[in-house]
């Protein structure tokens, strides 16, 4: 526990001294959770990021150059940051000895007046259950867990809620605890899990994005710098331009596989069809604006497998999702055929 160490000597200076020490670097291991932390200024704000799953890391794994996930962008943006990355798979952060490092930490960090959370999925779980402790300001939060008490989350039927029973759902920090923090939460309202979630963090702004998923479209958005565009504005200002993240979400639509990806991530949904009615009905209105800027991206053969995917239970559906296509690449003769087989 080096950073409390340092920290606790830290503390008995003044604040040029405590600037004079500065920058800092270093990391702890804690059981089966490891930090990593950067201090470089004290005028700058302090991020917190926890890890989501997908980054499965081992402790083998762990070497001099390891970067936690939120570390290396923590840096590029040139802000103070305390990453924590958890170890193994099955990992929600419920460590006593990682509770008992938390505890003692939030207030050997008063003179950092900005405090601000990051996370995905079990990593904004852990940026939520650890809020209030940290005494967090803003936090910025992607389709996050909120806990998995199955007595406060009773429709948390993913099997990642019963792998997690091993751990303490009772004790301290295991739900949600924002104390003053705002911000934002971002996630997938198709989603009815993710939406149930999303619902506790009442306090948050609530941006959604249909079609965004859970998990599995992280390295999708991820490729088009959409997670990490949103979290430089974020950790740049503290806040992010509403109004740009809906033209960035709007542009998503024109991606070449937004729609696959789209009908996959909502397949058990039962706003299925509804959602891709104003799926087409918005690109019809989007695209006159949108077309010539994205032409060379945009490929309609998702639209054309949803279209005869549903074409036997819904051809109207069908139908008006190949006349979407059809008015994209007007000339495409699988089009036509297939629209001349439905209006028979």
């Amino acid at each position: 526990m080096k950073l409390l160490y340092w920290l606790d000597e830290w503390l008995t200076l003044s604040s040029e001294e405590q600037q004079a020490r500065l920058p800092i670097s270093g990391d702890d291991l804690l059981d089966d959770v490891f930090v990593k932390y950067h201090f470089v200024d004290l005028n700058k704000p302090l991020l917190f990021t926890f890890s989501p799953a997908g980054t499965n890391v081992q402790e083998h794994d762990l070497h001099d150059d390891f970067e936690p996930w939120g570390y290396r962008l923590a840096q590029k943006q040139n802000v103070n940051i305390i990453a924590f990355q958890h170890l193994g798979i099955s990992n929600w952060f419920r460590s006593r000895n990682l509770i008992f490092y938390l505890e003692q930490l939030s207030p050997l960090l008063t003179p950092f007046k900005q405090k601000l959370g990051y996370g995905l999925s079990r990593g904004g779980f852990g940026v939520g259950a650890f809020a209030n402790l940290l005494k967090l300001n803003q936090v910025l939060l992607f389709h996050p867990v909120s806990t998995k008490n199955k007595d406060k989350a009773p429709w948390d039927t993913r099997s990642s809620t019963d792998i997690a029973q091993k751990f303490d759902w009772q004790g301290d920090y295991h739900d949600l605890d924002l104390g003053e923090a705002k911000g934002y939460i971002i996630y997938d309202p198709t989603n009815p899990i993710d939406r149930q979630h999303a619902k506790r963090y009442s306090q948050l702004t609530h941006l959604r994005v249909f079609g965004m998923g859970h998990g599995t479209h992280a390295t999708y958005l991820n490729k088009f710098g959409f997670y990490k565009q949103v979290a430089i504005d974020f950790i740049r200002h503290q806040q992010i331009d509403i109004v740009q993240f809906r033209l960035q979400t709007k542009t998503l639509r024109f991606k070449e596989d937004y729609y696959r990806r789209l009908n996959k991530a909502n397949a058990s949904s039962a706003h299925r069809l509804d959602l891709l009615s104003k799926a087409h009905q918005i690109l019809i209105e989007e695209k006159e604006a949108h077309v010539q800027e994205h032409q060379a991206q945009i490929d309609i053969q998702p639209l054309i497998d949803i279209a005869i995917k549903h074409q036997d239970e819904h051809p109207q559906d069908a139908i008006q999702l190949l006349e979407v296509a059809q008015q994209l690449v007007p000339d495409d003769p699988l089009i036509e055929n297939k629209l001349k087989q439905l209006n028979k």
